[in-house]
């Protein structure tokens, strides 16, 4: 089974001037979703159970991992670690992320 999806109509499912998130896929071992932070906005996220996957597909950003930061912009691929600390923040250009999430942890 396979399934196409348009990254645009996808973006277009979390527009607005609120955080927003759309899980638009779920299959056994893995989940995606699209995430919305505009500028300004806070990232209220808390650690996963499931290894995660960031593709930044527009804005800019910094993220904290643990105690480390890294700016972030289009086109950076971030990888974080199950129930590992992370967060965005400084976001001065509205983020859009592809989101992909492995299985549960354990």
């Amino acid at each position: 089974m396979w399934k196409v999806f348009d990254i645009n109509e996808l973006k277009a499912k979390v527009a607005g001037s609120e955080p927003s998130f759309f899980e638009f896929l779920r299959a056994s071992q893995m989940s995606c979703a699209v995430y919305r932070l505009p500028a300004g906005s806070r990232d209220m996220q808390a650690p996963h159970l499931e290894d995660e996957l960031y593709m930044v597909l527009e804005g800019k950003a910094r993220v904290r991992v643990d105690d480390q930061e890294q700016d972030v912009g289009p086109g950076t691929v971030l990888f974080i670690q199950a129930t590992t600390q992370h967060s965005f923040f400084d976001i001065t250009e509205d983020l859009t992320l592809l989101a992909m999430f492995g299985p549960t942890a354990g």
